[in-house]
């Protein structure tokens, strides 16, 4: 009988054993990733190509839907600004920096920790968790070698009679990457920054137009030079075999991170969150390369264009710039007309 009570009482030991088991087992199991579904909005500037991209591998990857959206920062603005009453973006990503901290200062902006987001560069993620420099592009000097076989001086040295109606710059007012470009040499250089533009325009600075229309005219060689012409342009147009170079002025220029965001009033929360996961994700990323644009992260480099720290860069304080861009955009505009 004793023997019997023992064994009993041990296989009834072992079942609580084994029932407790498997319940620890149960509870370590990490949770499964909320299945995604439905669509999500997204407003984007281009490049178009590698927008196209990021759609059919995030629709791929997650069975989400993507509307999209695609204008230059301006358009992009106002189509947020028309829909301000009934927004409809989820995700929206524009070429300025300065344009992200602005809409961020409506308090329009979700925060967000994003995956891969302590990856990123300092500075291109702000500290409230809202804007994320998921890829970027620079400024520097664009020019026709037909017309100009090499270049290589600074900002202020194209003000040479020598260069005298063969000079042209982006609107600052439709390209975001030449409005951040004004307000970061200004920001860097003070008022008399301002002595290189009034010199440039007296040695026949044009505007012809917002990137494409500007880049589109020294390749054609309406112009030879474009300045503040945004970089991964200029490496596309030289891959397909433009007669173009470019350079970046030894006095530093500006790296404009291309900030993605999240707005509060999102329907899709989830999806939105999905996606600018995805654009910092390593297929993203290697998409941001293939565009040749700099990618956001910094573990990440491509050997289609110089990197992050092979580009000489202008000491500035984006919330300066932010505070002066617009002004001196349009103070520019004025000027060449």
């Amino acid at each position: 009988m004793k023997k019997l009570t023992v064994l009993l009482l041990g296989a009834v030991l072992c079942l609580a054993l084994t029932g407790c088991g498997g319940k620890t087992d149960k509870a370590e199991k990490a949770p499964e990733a909320k299945k995604l579904s439905g669509s999500v909005t997204v407003y984007m500037p281009s490049p178009s190509g590698l927008n196209k991209k990021y759609v059919a591998a995030f629709e791929k990857k997650t069975g989400v839907k993507v509307q999209l959206f695609e204008g230059t920062t301006g358009k992009i603005l106002a189509r947020l600004e028309a829909e301000k009453s009934n927004p409809v973006a989820d995700v929206v990503v524009l070429a300025s920096w300065s344009d992200g901290l602005a809409l961020k200062g409506k308090g329009n902006l979700a925060s967000y920790k994003p995956a891969n987001a302590d990856k990123l560069y300092d500075g291109w993620v702000d500290k409230d968790s809202t804007l994320f420099g998921t890829s970027a592009s620079a400024v520097g000097v664009i020019y026709n070698t037909k017309l100009i076989p090499k270049l290589d001086a600074d900002w202020d040295g194209l003000a040479d009679p020598k260069y005298k109606d063969q000079i042209a710059i982006p609107d600052p007012q439709k390209s975001g990457a030449c409005k951040d470009f004004l307000a970061g040499y200004m920001d860097a250089k003070g008022e008399k920054g301002w002595t290189t533009f009034e010199n440039l325009q007296k040695n026949g600075l044009t505007i012809p137009g917002a990137n494409k229309a500007a880049l589109e005219a020294v390749t054609t060689g309406e112009k030879a030079i474009l300045i503040a012409g945004v970089d991964y342009n200029a490496y596309s147009s030289i891959k397909k075999g433009e007669p173009l170079a470019m350079y970046y002025p030894k006095s530093g220029t500006i790296i404009n991170p291309r900030p993605a965001m999240i707005l509060k009033t999102s329907k899709n929360m989830d999806n939105a969150k999905a996606f600018v996961d995805f654009l910092l994700s390593d297929e993203g990323q290697k998409l941001v390369c293939d565009a040749y644009l700099l990618p956001g992260r910094r573990d990440i480099t491509t050997d289609k264009r110089p990197n992050v720290k092979e580009i000489p860069q202008l000491k500035h304080d984006w919330d300066e710039m932010m505070k002066i861009a617009g002004d001196y955009a349009a103070r520019l505009v004025a000027l060449c007309k």
